[in-house]
């Protein structure tokens, strides 16, 4: 029987960069899943959306939200995709989670040894979050900062860059010698938002550059992946 399909849910993007590092790491958790149909899907700005994508797929499938905490797109947007299907499931975001901390302490350290070239700081690090207003995505936040300090041995705040506070101006005005570690997964609006604030704060690349993805971040999709195949066996009686 074949494996379920996966359909990997990014937020969608205007910007050129940033869209095609999330197709990257699409085509890289392909490769991961020779034996697994993948496709893409979007919650806003790109097409196809989630629901269009989702009916285009025929037989089980496994959607990974690939964003970064829950909220409305997770809980609604998807959850609502899926209620009429009992061959679908949604799977958790990818946030928060001990990988993305590696990434994120990678980005910083690239970052520092770029500023710092004789060697690291133990600067404070604010952690700018795009920010939802529903209520569970603030947590994952507190979650993700909270590895990402235990991960660096040094102080991690978080900070949003829109709907909640403190706003990433206001933790700069608290810690103006605070690197900014940007917790989004590509370039795009908020990365512009992230980028103007900060100033000349030591501001880290997003968890996808222009490079390859990281191996944690192909990691992570792929075991979203494979816990939703299992919940479907489950479902399914298998």
């Amino acid at each position: 029987m074949p494996r379920p399909a996966l359909l990997a849910v990014s937020h969608g993007t205007s910007d050129a960069a940033g869209a095609a590092a999330i197709a990257l790491l699409v085509r890289r958790v392909a490769e991961r899943l020779p034996d697994v149909a993948v496709h893409s899907g979007f919650v806003d700005v790109q097409q196809p959306d989630a629901p269009t994508a989702l009916a285009a797929v025929e037989g089980p499938v496994v959607v990974v939200p690939l964003l970064l905490s829950q909220g409305f797109h997770v809980r609604v947007d998807l959850g609502r995709a899926v209620s009429e299907r009992s061959d679908a499931v949604v799977t958790d975001p990818l946030g928060p989670d001990p990988r993305l901390a590696k990434v994120l302490a990678l980005r910083l350290a690239d970052a520092d040894a770029a500023a710092h070239p004789g060697g690291g700081t133990d600067r404070p690090v604010v952690l700018a979050v795009a920010g939802s207003r529903d209520p569970r995505s603030l947590p994952d936040a507190e979650a993700m900062a909270a590895l990402l300090s235990e991960d660096l041995g040094r102080a991690v705040v978080p900070a949003y860059l829109a709907a909640r506070e403190p706003s990433l101006t206001a933790a700069r005005e608290l810690h103006p010698d605070a690197a900014v570690a940007t917790y989004l997964l590509a370039h795009g609006y908020f990365f512009d938002v992230a980028e103007r604030v900060a100033g000349s704060a030591l501001l880290t690349e997003p968890l996808l550059d222009d490079g390859e993805p990281p191996a944690p971040l192909v990691d992570l999709v792929v075991d979203r992946y494979l816990a939703g195949e299992a919940e479907l066996r489950q479902l399914r009686g298998h």
